[in-house]
């Protein structure tokens, strides 16, 4: 009881309702998402390469989206974005229910990456805008668990309402976000949030924020790397999930597991994880993590189980916590005050891995089957480290140049 006490008081009211909203959203997001492939191989008869250009086109559209409503946010405030992006969620999952057709898909699914990537770079622009800086790998951390809390309960929940209707599941997760984003309008004024994007709304424009990034060599080799792990991570919900389905007695079973799986993993062992690596810093947590990923892969790659997946699982799942919330760090590092949000909604441009993963996994599992593809994105995953580490070199080098002009 003390420690949450303390932790209600540490942190800002407004954090404490977007890790719950992240619980909700995620819960009901991944209900269905995870089981899109799977849902549209069986209603529509796709093959894996068309579904994975359908599932590949939201992380596409959300390259673009991510930066323009991060920069967006910095200029026009918070709330206007993180809103406008529940409501299109509404129509997404409400759609994902009724349609048919593969183009109705496509384009819904590239509403549904415009919407994730409006609203998961501003939500983390305003956690860190309400938090000292020194608490903020903390609270990364703990959002991280808030989303794995929901994708534990989520893909058993979709599995069982599944059982009724394929649809049911699109159509639930479309009015929890309704929900959601009522009660987020309602919490936020609440809050104080005109206080707050009265204090930290910037003058930048979309152009000048996109040359700003543009020259900063740091910030795109941190890109690249993600970008590599994306393709990598990719695979876990769209060539995973077809390759299980369709090669190990009870596959869908399996795969919600598996989702679950990993969520759980991310509870448990995210923050001790955290801890025992904060002393070596972001590189040597993000070193390991893709290690890991590397193992998960070629587990899969091998296993023929239930058995041998969950073990790959659990290893892949422990890159994840590794990986993911220093890499928000990294970024965070980087970015200077008053462009905090342009800086995470430009991080989404790793969303090029998310298009490019679904379809390069797709011809991979389609001509020369899941042994060799998740080899492929064992090593290609391995690459992308050499990304990060040039951008720490090049950003402690400008580091020194800073110290020595000040001098």
């Amino acid at each position: 009881m003390q420690r949450l006490l303390r932790f209600l008081q540490d942190y800002h009211p407004i954090v404490h309702v977007l890790l719950l909203g992240t619980i909700l959203a995620r819960t009901a997001s991944s209900m269905s998402m995870p089981f899109l492939a799977i849902y549209l191989s069986k209603q529509s008869h796709i093959n894996p390469v068309l579904i994975g250009l359908i599932v590949g086109l939201g992380p596409l559209a959300a390259t673009v989206g991510g930066f323009v409503g991060g920069a967006l946010s910095d200029r026009l405030g918070r709330k206007t974005i993180m809103l406008f992006a529940l409501s299109g969620w509404v129509v997404v999952f409400g759609g994902f229910a009724m349609v048919k057709s593969p183009l109705a898909f496509m384009l819904l699914n590239m509403l549904n990456g415009l919407c994730r990537s409006l609203y998961e770079p501003v939500s983390q622009a305003l956690m860190a805008d309400v938090t000292e800086r020194e608490k903020r790998l903390k609270v990364f951390s703990l959002r991280y668990i808030a989303i794995n809390v929901g994708v534990a309960v989520g893909p058993l929940l979709g599995a069982f309402f599944s059982t009724m209707e394929v649809w049911l599941p699109f159509m639930a997760t479309g009015l929890i976000y309704l929900l959601y984003a009522i009660g987020l309008y309602v919490l936020l004024l609440r809050f104080g949030i005109k206080r707050i994007e009265g204090e930290k709304r910037s003058d930048i424009t979309i152009k000048s924020s996109w040359n700003v990034v543009r020259a900063d060599r740091v910030f795109r080799y941190y890109i690249g790397g993600s970008i590599m792990g994306a393709i990598g991570y990719a695979q876990m919900t769209v060539t995973l999930s077809q390759y299980v389905e369709q090669n190990v007695a009870g596959g869908a079973a399996l795969f919600a597991m598996l989702m679950s799986l990993n969520a759980v993993v991310v509870v448990l062992f995210q923050v001790p994880l955290s801890r025992m690596f904060e002393r070596w810093g972001p590189m040597v947590a993000i070193t390991a993590g893709n290690v890991l990923f590397a193992v998960g892969d070629i587990g899969f790659a091998v296993s023929a189980g239930w058995f041998g997946f969950m073990v790959s699982m659990f290893f892949f799942t422990l890159g994840e916590i590794l990986n993911y919330p220093q890499a928000n760090v990294l970024v965070d590092q980087l970015a200077p005050e008053g462009m905090r949000g342009t800086y995470f909604g430009a991080q989404s441009f790793n969303n090029v891995g998310h298009f490019v993963g679904p379809l390069v996994g797709g011809v991979l599992l389609t001509h020369w089957g899941g042994p060799s593809l998740f080899t492929t994105m064992a090593v290609i995953t391995l690459a992308g480290t050499w990304f990060y580490y040039r951008g720490q070199i090049l950003y402690k080098m400008s580091l020194k140049s800073v110290e020595t002009e000040q001098k």
